[in-house]
């Protein structure tokens, strides 16, 4: 792909659309599907760098995987995870490389796990902590508790332990899909705040769905997972929230409407939040389980938000902060340090260059929104190899001229033909 995508603005945009499968709700099904005892089919999948990370490590520990174009056929082994011959390599994958350090742990034998440069800077200390309750041998290589790291591997006891914090869902996600082949059963206690408790929901929806049903209290710190296995399913995947975010966003930042029609209402997603905040902002949306349109006739207005349950959608939310009128406060967002790239200080610095005025602390963002007919000026984003960057920025092109992507092509990581579907609101 080109080295910068040129976004050229738009008028106001009208548009139907659909979005790949759920990246978090692939990658948990998956690994559930892995582990199950017999077939599963796992129905609109998101195929994209990640989840093919994903897919190519349970490959090396004896999955097999038909990977079609619409359906993935899954072969669940009961639980047996064989030794890879090589290290298993994943890549920026926060999310794998979580889930699978557990699953690691439940097989006989070495494992090595290994990722890119910004992998090997991505904290993973808690979860080493809370698996070596459960008797793993687990350690960073380089001593600084990130990967790469090295599984001596001889299965789960089970019982106690406890997860030091929960700033990363995935931990927890982590240490969940795995308990109930523990040799008993599992309690599992988290210390300190739970940010982003809409995945720890979809967690334990997808491992019911399996087949598998947790005990957990309402604040979500303190789980009992039985022993047991999950069973294998034919599983359908919602599209993606986070990728939808961006077209609902795209309606915002014009005053046009867009429908996506693969996120249902109800969703299992926490970022389909997000339209619950347009709303707040001044958009309309209509919701019904074909799924959910945004328009946005009125001007926009700031908001006042905590994003701790909702990360991966914050980028979007601060380029429609933007571009509406007022100060938008994004508070309880200290955890977007540590993903892809530190998205907090990212998005104030590539704001910045556009001429929105921008307040960054430790863990909030405030936008200092002029209006959809504000004249900024463009420039040059520089993506930091973020797929989120990129696709937030693209947005900000269709109500700012001049804005050009740089690395356009990060957005394979989970939406591979983005720039396609994004032309299609232009086109």
């Amino acid at each position: 792909m080109q080295e910068f995508q040129e976004i050229t603005p738009s008028g106001k945009i009208r548009a139907e659309i659909r979005v790949p499968g759920s990246k978090s709700i692939t990658q948990r099904a998956l690994i559930a599907a892995a582990l199950a005892e017999g077939a599963s089919t796992i129905s609109g999948p998101l195929a994209s760098e990640d989840t093919e990370y994903t897919a190519a490590a349970l490959r090396a520990m004896g999955i097999t995987i038909d990977q079609g174009e619409e359906n993935w056929r899954v072969f669940g082994q009961g639980g047996a995870i064989a030794t890879p011959a090589t290290e298993i390599y994943l890549g920026n994958n926060g999310t794998a490389t979580r889930f699978l350090t557990s699953v690691t742990a439940l097989g006989r034998g070495i494992f090595l796990i290994n990722g890119d440069r910004r992998m090997a800077e991505r904290p993973i200390a808690p979860l080493l902590t809370a698996l070596a309750g459960w008797g793993a041998r687990i350690r960073s290589l380089n001593n600084n508790g990130c990967p790469p790291l090295e599984i001596q591997a001889a299965g789960l006891e089970g019982g106690p332990t406890v997860l030091p914090e929960g700033k990363s869902s995935q931990y927890l996600s982590s240490l969940l899909l795995v308990a109930p082949y523990a040799t008993r059963p599992a309690e599992l206690r988290v210390e300190g705040e739970v940010l982003s408790k809409p995945y720890v929901t979809m967690t334990l929806a997808v491992m019911k769905s399996f087949g598998v049903e947790v005990t957990a209290n309402p604040e979500l710190n303190y789980f009992r997972i039985p022993t047991g296995r999950y069973r294998g399913r034919e599983y359908p995947v919602e599209g993606d929230a986070s990728s939808a975010s961006y077209f609902w966003a795209a309606a915002a930042v014009t005053g046009g409407s867009v429908t996506v029609e693969n996120v249902p209402f109800p969703s299992l997603q926490g970022d389909a939040v997000l339209v619950d905040i347009l709303e707040r902002m001044g958009c309309r949306v209509e919701r019904s389980p074909r799924g959910i349109t945004v328009s946005a006739e009125e001007e926009l207005r700031g908001v006042e938000v905590d994003m701790g349950d909702c990360p991966d959608v914050v980028p979007t939310l601060a380029v429609v902060a933007a571009l509406a009128r007022g100060r938008t406060v994004i508070r309880n967002i200290a955890h977007l340090r540590i993903k892809e790239c530190d998205r907090l200080g990212v998005m104030a610095g590539e704001l910045a260059k556009l001429g929105v005025k921008t307040e960054e602390g430790p863990d909030f963002l405030v936008v200092e929104g002029r209006g959809r007919d504000h004249n900024y000026h463009g420039a040059a984003i520089a993506t930091h190899n973020d797929h989120r960057i990129a696709m937030c920025f693209a947005v900000a092109g269709l109500a700012i001229a001049g804005i050009r992507i740089e690395n356009p092509g990060c957005v394979k990581k989970s939406f591979p033909d983005f720039w396609q579907r994004f032309a299609r609101l232009t086109g």
